[in-house]
Parts: structure tokens; C-alpha cells; sequence
């Protein structure tokens, strides 16, 4: 059980380093970028990516709610009667929730969140911040034990 746990440790930590700094990459770097390029260019482009990235956006959301229940559940009997702990890791979920609500709306086509697909600058800027406070919680609960 104690590889599974490393695995599954592993594959979340790596899953969320993927998700975020391909968020960060195309927030800081490629929509700058890519504002240079002729409407019609920046139109396809955005369309492209957004085909690929949608994928690897739902495959690591799966990813790390399946990977985070395992873990959360492999951490439970450590840490009973640990308020603390069960409030912090409450707010990281809900965070999370937040944040995979929010890359889910700007990659898909429902016309109800066109309006935020139309300032992606904005919503991928707090998804970044959102999940720097994510990992200032998971570090926090992971060196306080």
C-alpha cells in the first residue's frame, strides 16, 4: 500500500504542476504573444489550442480529484480530532473546485460562459493565484505534520 500512496503522491503533485504551469505559460507568455498576430491567425490559434489543452485540462482534473480523495483518505486516521487540518484541507478543496470550474468554463463551448472565455486574461490570472494559495496551503499541512 505504501507505493501506491508514493505513486498516487507523485502523480498528483505532478498533474497539478502541469495544469499550472501550462496555465501560467499561456497567460504570461503565449496571449501576449499571440496578440500580435492577425485576427484571423489569433482566431485559429486560440481554437487549436483550446481543442488540446480541453483534454489535458479534464484528464488532470480526474487526475487530481481521484489521486486527492486517495490521499485524503490515506491521511484521515493521522490526523482525528486535528480541526486545523480538516478546516485547511476543506479550503483547499473548495479552492480546487474553484479552480476546475474555472479552466473547465474557458475551455468549453457553452454559450453561458462565453462572456468569460472573452477575458481569458483575466480568469487564468486567478486561477494562478488561486492555485499559488492552494500549494501555500498544502505546504503548510504538509510541514506542520
Amino acid at each position: 500500500m505504501e507505493y501506491l500512496s508514493i505513486l498516487s503522491r507523485i502523480a498528483h503533485v505532478a498533474t497539478a504542476i502541469v495544469l499550472v504551469g501550462g496555465t501560467v505559460f499561456m497567460r504570461f507568455v503565449l496571449m501576449p504573444a499571440a496578440k500580435e498576430l492577425p485576427e484571423a491567425e489569433h482566431d485559429q490559434l486560440r481554437q487549436r489550442l483550446t481543442a488540446r489543452w480541453k483534454r489535458v485540462v479534464h484528464g488532470g482534473i480526474a487526475l487530481l480529484l481521484l489521486s486527492g480523495l486517495f490521499n485524503y483518505m490515506q491521511q484521515i486516521p493521522k490526523h482525528k480530532g486535528d480541526g486545523l487540518y480538516h478546516a485547511l484541507l476543506g479550503t483547499k478543496m473548495l479552492l480546487a473546485i474553484v479552480v476546475f470550474f474555472i479552466a473547465s468554463a474557458l475551455v468549453g463551448r457553452s454559450a453561458a460562459f462565453e462572456k468569460m472565455r472573452q477575458n481569458r486574461a483575466k480568469w487564468m490570472g486567478l486561477i494562478v493565484l488561486l492555485s499559488a494559495v492552494i500549494v501555500g496551503i498544502s505546504g503548510f499541512v504538509k510541514i506542520r505534520g
